[in-house]
């Protein structure tokens, strides 16, 4: 009798690439690049504030007080904090006891993203700090075969590094490797990964043969963009107590050396094609298979998370569009002022060419302003937008994660029940020299049956604990980036109306 087709079993080891630079992505990738380098325009980093205006008493002092660490039911110990206000990221950096930093030490942890420890529910977390920035990036080599350096600076008190003060070089397919590694470690076992920045072959081409003064000026502005982009990937991997202790991780910021080159980030490569298909199996598979969920836990964060996804990516577009009016507008102030400086000099009244000439001027002052409005709704509220919604399709891939972890328990229970109705018909037709052998196969699957249960087990109460703490940062990160976006809007309203207000005697002055 032929033997009942049973479906495929679920492979759990392989990662799920976040990167999507797949070979047939790449035109769309480009296309969107195209737009973004258009809203990035002129300025790549944040503006400064213009003003010491302030939304938030607390980002304008940096009090230290003790903050007792919550370790998963383990002993609560005393630690000192202090918070610091830096790109987007509230800070709360926990120091051992008696590890008061000097000033300047103090000073230089000041970019590390906010984790309360009051709020920390993942297990083995230790206490320190690290604050990573990448400070400059540097042009290897000339033509195609030319790539852009980091250089990562990492300060920290953490025992699983071997100095305190670290600074090394990384080209951006070490960091594609980094998240690949990552990625085949933890999200097998529910870690969240937070994704690495996509590539862009078309600003990679456009550095390599980058020759006249605009191709210059546009290729910066590329990689201060992917600058700050790795910058907060690295950041986001130190938040995560587990993460941050990875032997990959520690290694990447640590070894002063050349990683072995990570040729699977490539997308043209035979690791680049595999992914296509297994992402196009993924993605079948997500469509095709219907879990039967039990937990209306998972049943409400999987609706929350579908609904998250399609509201940001709603909003983000709405700042792109927002971002293109803002430089519309600037473009027009400036066109306005400059009509405005020509007709002062042919106004033959004296009054009125001056006013016309002040006139001028401040729409020149206000086409920076607006020009410096576009550069912060980009750089602040577009840029956050864009990183979330990467970390949604993180949070969907570990929850996909758990999905196969549950076809193979099913695949297991199929498979055991057949073994016994082998074992009942061998019984009942009286061939006991094949009863022995059927027995150890049942009780063979009875044990892998159990041990896919405790795996889905485990996979579901790390993905909970993953799930908080997601929501915990994201919370925290979306107050300090609205407050501080928020901040810098009446900044830029205030420098206007001076400028409007600057302008009213000159008016009046006409006679």
């Amino acid at each position: 009798m032929t033997d009942e087709k049973l479906p495929p079993l679920m492979a759990t080891d392989d990662p799920v690439d976040d990167e999507d630079d797949d070979i047939f992505s790449s035109t769309i990738d480009d296309l969107s690049s195209l737009r973004n380098e258009e809203l990035f325009a002129s300025s790549p980093t944040v503006p400064p504030p213009l003003t010491n205006i302030s939304l938030n008493e607390e980002s304008s002092t940096l009090p230290e007080s003790d903050v007792p660490l919550t370790n998963d039911h383990k002993e609560v110990q005393q630690v000192t904090s202090e918070k610091v206000i830096s790109n987007g990221f509230e800070e709360e950096i926990n120091l051992k006891e008696n590890d008061t930093p000097s000033v300047s030490e103090k000073n230089q942890v000041e970019d590390m993203p906010n984790v309360s420890t009051n709020d920390m529910n993942f297990e083995n977390i230790e206490n320190g700090f690290i604050k990573i920035s990448i400070s400059e990036t540097t042009k290897v080599g000339e033509g195609m075969s030319s790539y852009v350096a980091y250089r990562i600076v990492t300060r920290t008190n953490m025992t699983t590094f071997k100095t305190n003060n670290m600074a090394v070089l990384r080209r951006f397919s070490d960091f594609l490797g980094l998240h690949n590694k990552l990625t085949e470690k933890y999200l097998r076992n529910g870690r969240l990964i937070p994704p690495a920045p996509q590539k862009n072959m078309l600003g990679s081409t456009r550095i390599k043969i980058s020759g006249n003064q605009s191709d210059q000026a546009t290729s910066a502005e590329f990689i201060e963009k992917r600058r700050l982009a790795l910058e907060r990937f690295l950041k986001r991997i130190a938040l995560h107590p587990i993460l941050r202790n990875d032997k990959y991780f520690c290694d990447f910021l640590e070894q002063d050396c050349e990683l072995p080159k990570a040729t699977s980030t490539s997308a043209l490569s035979g690791a680049g094609v595999m992914r296509l298909f297994n992402k196009v199996g993924e993605t079948v598979n997500k469509i095709t298979y219907k879990m039967d969920e039990n937990e209306p836990w998972f049943e409400e964060k999987e609706v929350q998370i579908e609904n998250l996804d399609l509201q940001l990516r709603n909003l983000h577009g709405a700042v792109e569009s927002l971002v293109l009016n803002r430089k519309e507008l600037a473009h027009s102030s400036g066109s306005f002022a400059k009509s405005a400086a020509v007709l002062s000099n042919c106004e033959e009244h004296t009054g009125l060419s001056r006013a016309l000439s002040q006139l001028a001027d401040v729409f020149e002052k206000v086409e920076s302003v607006r020009t410096e409005q576009a550069n912060t709704d980009f750089s602040i509220f577009c840029e956050l937008l864009k990183d979330y919604i990467g970390l949604i399709g993180a949070v969907k891939n570990v929850f996909h994660e758990r999905v196969k972890v549950y076809q193979n328990m099913q695949h297991a229970q199929m498979i055991l029940t057949k073994k016994r109705e082998q074992k009942t018909k061998l019984e009942l037709t009286g061939r006991l020299d094949k009863v022995g052998s059927a027995t150890n196969e049942v009780s063979e699957w009875e044990a892998k049956l159990s041990r896919c249960q405790d795996e889905f087990d485990q996979i579901s109460k790390t993905i909970k604990v993953e799930f908080e703490q997601f929501e915990i940062n994201r919370i925290k990160e979306f107050k300090t980036v609205i407050s501080s976006y928020l901040e810098e809007m009446i900044n830029h309203q205030t420098l206007i109306i001076k400028h409007w207000q600057a302008f009213i005697p000159e008016a009046k002055a006409i006679a």
